[in-house]
């Protein structure tokens, strides 16, 4: 199935989600564990007659949702790959799942979507990502898992993606890690201004707002990422 461009997920006008590197995000603020629990019945039973389901992380107060599709298709060079990201379907399966929330009373809290990746500085990715796959989730069948690179994916999403910045070789201690924080694109300043707040110092923004570095007191560094309209995530980031 055909990935959803900037363009065509911004003409989708999801006004509750929000594209997070390949996926759609949302969470919904609900009452109690009760009401997260029915809002995701219905939810399930929509997705079940229509053939997709979100990944749903479910709490006291809250219920986080992802749509993505492990049949998207992407083609690089003329050659067509099978990877996760947004398609279609999500888009469609997203905008029911607004309308099952408004007929239940609840709220998006679109501040509040986040999600975690890991990056690693290095000039070995295909080397050292089996290790990494290992530790991370048990097994090498995470490398490579819907990308077109030597990211570890976890098809059960319980660790954070791990991917691999290409790099020239260097020595330690350079720092080799760094998280990309991904976040709405209309609250990735408010987010950048809570972490300078807080004692952080804006390093380059000279791509924002596809990313922002920054870095703490001691110069370790991460991105604010957002998913800006007409920006080939991918590309960017892999």
């Amino acid at each position: 199935m055909e990935m959803m461009t900037g363009e065509q997920i911004a003409a989708a006008e999801l006004t509750d989600w929000r594209k997070l590197g390949q996926g759609l995000h949302a969470r919904y603020v609900v009452g109690d564990f009760g009401a997260g629990a029915r809002f995701v019945a219905a939810i399930a039973e929509a997705g079940t007659a229509y053939g997709h389901q979100p990944r749903v992380t479910l709490g006291a107060t809250f219920v986080d949702l992802k749509l993505i599709s492990e049949d998207a298709v992407y083609v690089v060079d003329g050659v067509e790959h099978v990877v996760d990201y947004t398609t279609r379907k999500d888009l469609d399966l997203a905008q029911q799942i607004t309308g099952i929330a408004a007929a239940q009373g609840l709220k998006a809290d679109v501040a509040g979507i986040t999600t975690i990746e890991l990056a690693l500085d290095t000039a070995n990715a295909a080397k050292l990502a089996p290790m990494w796959a290992a530790l991370l989730t048990g097994d090498t069948v995470a490398v490579g898992r819907g990308t077109v690179s030597s990211d570890v994916r976890d098809a059960t999403g319980r660790v954070p993606i791990l991917w691999f910045q290409d790099t020239d070789v260097h020595e330690t201690p350079r720092q080799r890690f760094h998280l990309d924080v991904w976040v709405a694109p209309d609250y990735a300043e408010q987010r950048i201004a809570a972490a300078v707040a807080a004692g952080g110092v804006v390093v380059d923004d000279s791509e924002a707002p596809s990313y922002v570095v920054l870095a703490d007191a001691d110069g370790n560094k991460a991105c604010v990422c957002t998913d800006s309209l007409g920006i080939d995530t991918w590309s960017v980031t892999r």
